[in-house]
């Protein structure tokens, strides 16, 4: 299981490093804008300048991820990033789903190897 979770934890890390990037950067060419609802979620988070923090977070959790430091951490950080991925995809445009589906299993996979960090989360308090 520990090569497992480097191997999903260094793809996630490329993975977000890249795309987080490529906001800025724009090197890997994208088709045209979607239309639809879809062209109007992602023509506000363009303009308001939002998809620049998601960016940096991406960014960041990637490289966190790569170094293999402060993971939990990323995680959290990252988990609302996969969260908006899987629906924008589920709801807006499937054709890139399967890709928003193995992020979702990457993250998981990894989360299942650092869950002890989580566990304060978990407690029902009376």
């Amino acid at each position: 299981m520990k090569i497992a979770t480097l191997i999903a934890r260094i793809l996630l890390g490329l993975i977000f490093v890249v795309f987080g990037l490529n906001k800025f950067l724009n090197f890997i060419p994208s088709g045209p804008m979607p239309t639809g609802l879809a062209g109007q979620f992602a023509g506000a988070l363009f303009v308001s300048h939002y998809l620049w923090v998601i960016a940096i977070i991406e960014i960041g959790t990637g490289i966190l991820l790569l170094i293999n430091q402060y993971v939990p951490l990323a995680l959290t950080l990252n988990g609302a990033v996969v969260v908006n991925i899987f629906l924008y995809h589920a709801f807006f445009d499937p054709k890139d789903l399967p890709l928003a589906i193995v992020v979702v299993i990457l993250w998981l996979i990894i989360y299942k190897s650092v869950r002890p960090a989580f566990a304060g989360i978990f407690v029902q308090k009376a």
